[in-house]
Formats: C-alpha cells, sequence, structure tokens
C-alpha cells in the first residue's frame, strides 16, 4: 500500500520524474473474453481508458478515441478501457457498449483492485503503457477536447497521440496536465482491520489449504502465520492475475455443483490484508492444527472416497529424468467372475510429480477394436480432476472376464522416479437403474496454422434422443487458450453452458453441472476451442510448424469431453448404440459448417472419394448432404460388405 500511495502521489502531481511499472492483472471484458496485460508484450504501446456507464464525459470523448484508435490500428498498439464502477455489470456494460458503439474491450474491474492499484478516481482518463518495461509513461486526459459542461470544436493538444509518438520515436515526456475531466468513481477503500486469525484463515482454509500443505499438489504448505506472510506477496499476484485458485470458467456462466472459485469478497479481503502489510493481529495462530488435522486425515483415509471394492494395480513404471515418454498402455485382468455395476472410481497416483493423466476403460472378452479405454469408459485422474461416484441410481457395466483398460502419459520432471498407481472401483450391491454414459466432442482435422494468435476449432455431437448432461470438460495441450461448450437446440436457439476464458494445460477441471442440464432430442452440444500457436504463447514448443491432432502435448486436440444418461434409458432397457454414436462424432467434426450434415466440398479429396457412393445411394432426403443417420446407414452397409467380402475369401482359400 505504501508503494501504491508514493506511486500515486507521484502521478497526481501531473509530471513524471521517474519510471513507474505497472503491475500484471488479468480482467475479463464485458463479452466474457480474458485480457491479461503482460500478454500484449509483443504491443508497440498499450494505451487504457476509464470507461462509466452513462457517464457524459466518456461518451463525449467516444469519437476521439475511436479515431485514434484507427490512426494507430495497423501499428501495433492496443486499446483497452476499464470499467470500476460499483454501479455497474457486465450485462449493463455491454448494454451501454452497444448502444454507444464501444468496439474495443472493456475490461470489468469487479474488485476494483485494478482501479486502487493505478489510482483511479475518475473516468475518461487514459493511461499509456511501455510494453518494453511496462513503465506508465502517462496518464490524464485523452485530449484537450473536453471539459465540464464545455466543449472544444477541435482538440488543440493530443496528449495521448504524443505519448504513443513518444514510445515510438524512444523519447521522453516532460510534463503533463493536472486535471483529468470525468464523472468521479466511488472506490471502496480497504477494509480498515482485517484480523489473521477470524477473517483471513478461514478464506485460506476454505479455499487453498486442501493443496497447500504438507504432502498435498501445492507447492508450499500454508502451516503458518510465517509461512503465509513469506508467500504474501506472490498470493496477491496470482489472485491479480487469476491463476489461483485453478478454477477457470468465467464466473457469469453456469451454475457448478464442484464450483471452487474465490468470491469477490474473499479476494478482496486477502489482497487488502496483503497490502497492508499482512499484519499478525491478535489470537493464536490457528494454522497448524488445521494442517494436522488434514495430514491425519489423509493418512488414516487412504482412499478418499472409501476402501474400493476392487483395486487394480498398474504395472510400475520407471520415469526417467528428462526426455518425452510414449504413452504407456495397459490391458489388465480384473479377474472378475461375474458381471459387476461401478457407481464410483478413484484413481491413486504413483507420483503425481510425473503422472499427467491416466484413463481407465474396460474391454469385453474376444473384443478387438482397439478402441482402448475408449471402448467402455469409467474414468481417470488429471491434475483438477478428483475421483468421485456417479450420479444416484446410475452406473458402468463392467462383465464378467473384461480386462481393465489403462493409458498412462508421464512427464519427467528432473529426477528418476518409480510410479506405482492404483485404481480404485466400487461397486453397486444391485444393478443400478440407469446407464451413465461418457462422450466427447472431438476433431481429428485440426490444422493450427503458424505464428497465429487466436485460431479457433470446433465440433459438435447432435443427439438423437432426449438426455440429461451431468459434467462437461474442455481438453487441448499447450496452445489451448479458451474453451466453449454450447447447446443449440433443435429450433437453433443457443446457450453457452460453459465458458473458460483462460484455458490452463495444468488443470484439466470437470465442471458439474448443480442440476442436470436436459438436452431435447435433435439438440447439438458444440465444442470451440482458440489456440494460440505464437511466440507470445510462453508454453508454445514450436510457434512455426502447423500443427494437428496428436497424442503428445506439443500436438493438438480438441477434446470436449462430456457425463450424461438417455432420459429414456434404463439397465433394463439399453438405448445406446455405440457404433451411431460414433458416426455423429464424426459427422459433428467434419461438418464444418455445423448444419447438420456433411457436403463434398468440406471433405478432403481422399475423403469426398471414399463416400461418393454414400452421397449417390444412402442421400435419403436428397439435399445432397449425409447426415448422421445416412452415413451410418451407409457405414453399416459397408461394413456388411466387407464382412461378406471376408468370407467368400476364406470359402475360396
Amino acid at each position: 500500500m505504501l508503494r501504491n500511495a508514493l506511486i500515486a502521489s507521484c502521478l497526481l502531481t501531473g509530471v513524471l520524474t521517474w519510471a513507474v511499472p505497472v503491475e500484471n492483472f488479468s480482467l475479463l471484458d464485458q463479452n466474457g473474453d480474458a485480457h491479461e496485460l503482460y500478454y500484449y508484450s509483443d504491443a508497440d504501446a498499450v494505451v487504457v481508458i476509464v470507461h462509466g456507464n452513462a457517464c457524459p464525459i466518456i461518451r463525449n470523448a467516444l469519437p476521439d478515441i475511436r479515431e485514434v484508435r484507427d490512426e494507430f490500428v495497423d501499428q501495433n498498439v492496443v486499446f483497452l478501457m476499464l470499467n470500476a464502477n460499483l454501479q455497474d455489470n457486465r450485462a449493463s456494460i455491454r448494454a451501454e457498449a452497444e448502444e454507444w458503439n464501444i468496439d474495443m474491450p472493456i475490461l470489468v474491474d469487479e474488485t476494483q483492485l485494478v482501479a486502487r492499484g493505478l489510482g483511479i478516481t475518475r473516468t475518461a482518463e487514459a493511461f499509456v503503457i511501455d510494453p518494453s518495461n511496462w513503465d506508465l509513461v502517462y496518464r490524464g486526459p485523452f485530449n484537450d477536447r473536453i471539459g465540464y459542461e464545455r466543449q472544444k470544436a477541435a482538440a488543440d493538444a493530443h496528449y495521448v497521440v504524443d505519448a504513443i509518438h513518444a514510445i515510438q520515436n524512444g523519447s521522453t515526456i516532460a510534463s503533463q496536465p493536472v486535471d483529468v475531466k470525468g464523472c468521479l468513481i466511488n472506490i471502496e477503500e480497504p477494509a480498515a482491520e482485517v484480523s489473521f486469525v477470524a477473517d483471513v484463515v478461514p478464506v485460506l482454509e476454505q479455499n487453498c489449504m486442501s493443496c497447500h500443505t504438507p504432502g498435498g499438489i501445492g507447492p508450499w504448505a500454508m502451516s503458518s502465520y510465517e509461512m503465509v506472510k513469506g508467500f504474501a506477496p506472490m498470493m496477491r499476484e496470482v489472485l491479480r492475475t487469476n491463476r489461483m485458485p485453478p478454477w477457470h470458467a468465467d464466473p457469469h456462466i453456469g451454475e457448478w455443483g464442484n464450483d471452487r472459485s474465490i468470491s469477490i469478497e474473499e479476494k478482496k479481503l486477502l489482497v487488502d490484508w496483503i497490502e497492508a502489510g499482512a499484519p499478525r493481529g491478535e489470537g493464536e495462530d490457528p494454522l497448524g492444527n488445521i494442517v494436522a488435522s488434514i495430514e491425519a486425515n489423509r493418512s488414516s483415509v487412504d482412499w478418499p472416497l472409501g476402501e474400493p471394492d476392487i483395486i487394480i494395480n498398474v504395472p510400475a513404471f520407471e520415469v526417467p529424468a528428462t526426455g518425452v515418454v510414449e504413452y504407456q498402455n495397459h490391458e489388465i485382468a480384473s479377474n472378475l467372475t461375474e458381471d459387476v455395476w461401478i457407481r464410483g472410481i478413484d484413481v491413486k497416483p504413483g507420483d503425481t510429480n510425473v503422472l499427467h493423466h491416466a484413463l481407465v476403460g474396460s474391454n469385453e472378452p474376444g473384443d478387438n477394436s482397439r478402441r482402448g479405454v475408449f471402448n467402455n469408459f469409467l474414468g481417470g485422474y488429471a491434475p483438477g480432476v478428483i475421483g468421485d461416484f456417479a450420479p444416484e441410481g446410475t452406473g458402468t457395466l463392467i462383465k464378467q472376464g473384461s480386462t481393465i483398460a489403462v493409458q498412462m502419459h508421464y512427464t519427467p520432471y528432473g529426477k528418476t522416479v518409480l510410479d506405482e498407481t492404483q485404481i480404485g472401483l466400487y461397486v453397486h450391491d444391485e444393478p443400478p437403474e440407469r446407464f451413465i454414459r461418457h462422450g466427447v466432442v472431438i476433431n481429428f482435422n485440426l490444422a493450427i496454422p503458424p505464428n497465429t494468435k487466436a485460431h479457433e476449432e470446433g465440433a459438435y455431437l447432435e443427439f438423437d434422443k432426449d438426455a440429461e448432461l451431468y459434467s462437461i470438460l474442455p481438453h487441448s495441450h499447450y496452445r489451448g487458450r479458451s474453451s466453449t461448450f454450447e447447446l443449440e437446440l433443435p429450433n437453433g436457439e443457443r446457450e453457452i453452458l460453459l465458458s473458460v476464458p483462460e484455458y490452463d494445460f495444468n488443470w484439466q477441471t470437470g465442471y458439474a453441472f448443480a442440476e442436470p442440464k436436459h438436452v431435447p432430442a435433435g439438440s447439438k452440444l458444440i465444442h470451440k476451442t482458440v489456440y494460440d500457436n505464437s511466440t507470445q504463447n510462453f508454453a508454445n514448443p514450436d510457434p512455426e510448424r502447423t500443427v494437428t491432432w496428436g497424442l503428445q502435448s506439443w500436438d493438438e486436440m480438441l477434446y470436449g469431453a462430456f457425463v450424461f444418461r438417455w432420459s429414456n434409458e434404463t439397465t433394463d432397457n439399453p438405448l445406446h448404440s455405440a457404433a451411431r454414436f460414433r458416426t455423429a462424432q464424426t459427422v459433428g467434426f467434419l461438418d464444418q459448417d455445423m448444419d447438420g450434415g456433411i457436403q463434398p466440398h468440406e471433405l478432403r479429396e481422399r475423403l469426398q472419394k471414399q463416400l461418393e457412393p454414400a452421397f449417390t445411394h444412402f442421400d435419403a432426403n436428397g439435399n445432397k448432404a449425409l447426415e448422421v443417420d445416412e452415413l451410418f446407414n451407409y457405414q453399416q452397409f459397408a461394413a456388411q460388405r466387407r464382412a461378406q467380402a471376408r468370407q467368400a475369401e476364406a470359402r475360396t482359400n
């Protein structure tokens, strides 16, 4: 807080006598898109203008702002707006933007933490930032055209333009105007007194300490006040940039049964306490007892869901200190002497440092389909995915004599370790009433161009029967930037079910609906991902290549997993057709315009020729497109013909 006060004091004099670095932050704009300040490090300049709904001064300034923005549109200058008004929200800001034709991002500072850090008090103030060192080179009016209830026909001084030119030319600005004409913003004062024991610790226990304890996946343990105070600046940074807690769903879309996000009030409380110097205050430090309780519970309960009915030992594997480890695929005998219904699954990693993910399924005796874990998918593990039980009254059938298929993905971390992972299966005493199903919206035809910041790919799956949707999970690799799931109803209406504006490959979170989502027959579940294949993506393995589908992390995936059940399916009356479901997946990624059918021009030449008989003979409605049932009928016909040919060949031999 002292540093911020000194910065504000220096800036408000109107003269910059020393460079002021602007701290990083991440905010969502009026459309739900994420903007991290330091992501724009490749820009020549970043301009941030303070916005506020219904403020006549910022409305009056909009033509000037657009004119300057357009002047620099091809000169690598980024223009953003920032709204920190208590009375404004994303919906009202979006409405204001539409009414006043504001065609630039308006970052919504719901916590006011960014506004407080910058010392903002009025709308219409402009900040010009040099991304080469993040120095704030100018703050003040956009120009001198507008005053209170008065305005000039044209500006005489162009402060923001001059500041941008100064950055471009490597020159400095000696002095700056003092007064900013704008509407006052009600910036809430930091909490007068925050108690570490009474206020801070409950927030840490609720939001942080399931990971940040000895033996947890967090890199350090919140074991004492001294430990927390030592890491307090780091905590402030990850809160401002939304890196922690690891929950990446847009808070304005959907309600989630497994929501682990931190509230606006909790985030402000922690930052207030940290910026006040993280005071110790009165009372005995409770963190030691909390950690001891968590550790005792962890050691006494080897499996968080309880002792499994079946434990599968994955073959031990030595993970090298460096290099690339190919996926390890195992077929493990289940030794089942009767059919069982699985009600839950948990995976206990041998070493969380090296196990990136484990996928588990089952294969019936004699199954040669080579689909491995996806024949009868059961569940899995990845950071952010925890063991769980199926919804009440549902389960997955594993038939007598089946093998357990396991796919293991290891990532070395600098030390040779032996991984001995176990899988725990929980069994119903009696067959459940309903099947639980696992599906995926998938696209194998990825082609992400090189040196591209935002390339979108998508696919869909059309439901042929009414269904209930329980959870959704977006998955991509290092280049994944953001993801969405939408539901398109048969009448064409669309609803966004989930938006992940800042996808993080390190956390493979499944988002469980607070209440199952009903999906009418004929609806499409649409999954889209935006990929960053540029040098701005720090984790990008190679921005110079066109990226295609692949299992390893340097390739990419569009993989939208979901858990569902057919509304009218029971275990006594199975309705699911795995073959037709796979056909629906195929149509969903080949149908580029998502109109419900594959047209020849949407296919590569080789596939066009392969499906030519289908277009000729199986286009039942004559619309020159292959819909799911038409393609499925052709596939069944082709499979029958292949089987007949094999039989004829066998008779000949």
